[in-house]
């Protein structure tokens, strides 16, 4: 028996040593709380800084891995599909972002605004980056408007110049 909590503390110290966060028990956490209230289907706009935009978006919010992620998938007019899984990481949210241009860029979120309106994810790291300077996304601020309607400010980077692209969504019933 005195091996045996030797091992579990022997354990339990080696995950902090090697910075591992603990999972907060379910409903602790404002911020994953807000974004499960996005599960469903919505229809927007982009309003993006681009010449083109992207028209008319199709997103769609599901739990997923037994409620422990959130896939966001979106679709435009223009036949891009890409995929963001959220999900939380001790008391921040983490973002995956899988980009139709093929990187995969990872942001943070600390937590809710103080007013519990607006999300803000800021870079952490990106996979697939084959260009230093090419395209890639480098925030997203997701901010809550009443439970119909969201908006999403999503930044990505090219060449060191910033584009910012904002969309406006409507629940579909």
């Amino acid at each position: 028996m005195r091996c045996r909590r030797s091992i579990v503390a022997a354990l339990a110290f080696l995950a902090l040593a090697a910075g591992l966060r603990a999972a907060e028990p379910a409903g602790t956490n404002p911020a994953w709380s807000r974004l499960q209230t996005l599960v469903g289907d919505w229809k927007g706009t982009n309003a993006g800084n681009d010449a083109e935009g992207m028209g008319e978006v199709l997103i769609s919010y599901k739990l997923v891995s037994n409620g422990t992620s959130l896939m966001e998938t979106m679709q435009s007019g223009h036949d891009t599909n890409m995929i963001t899984i959220y999900h939380p990481d001790g008391s921040r949210i983490m973002a995956t972002h899988y980009c139709a241009i093929g990187n995969q860029p990872r942001m943070v979120a600390s937590g809710l605004s103080a007013n519990g309106r607006t999300l803000a994810f800021a870079f952490l790291d990106a996979a697939n980056v084959t260009d230093p300077d090419g395209e890639l996304m480098r925030s997203l601020v997701v901010t809550f408007q009443d439970p119909d309607h969201f908006s999403q400010a999503w930044t990505s980077r090219a060449k060191g110049k910033d584009q910012i692209g904002t969309f406006t969504y409507t629940r579909v019933k």
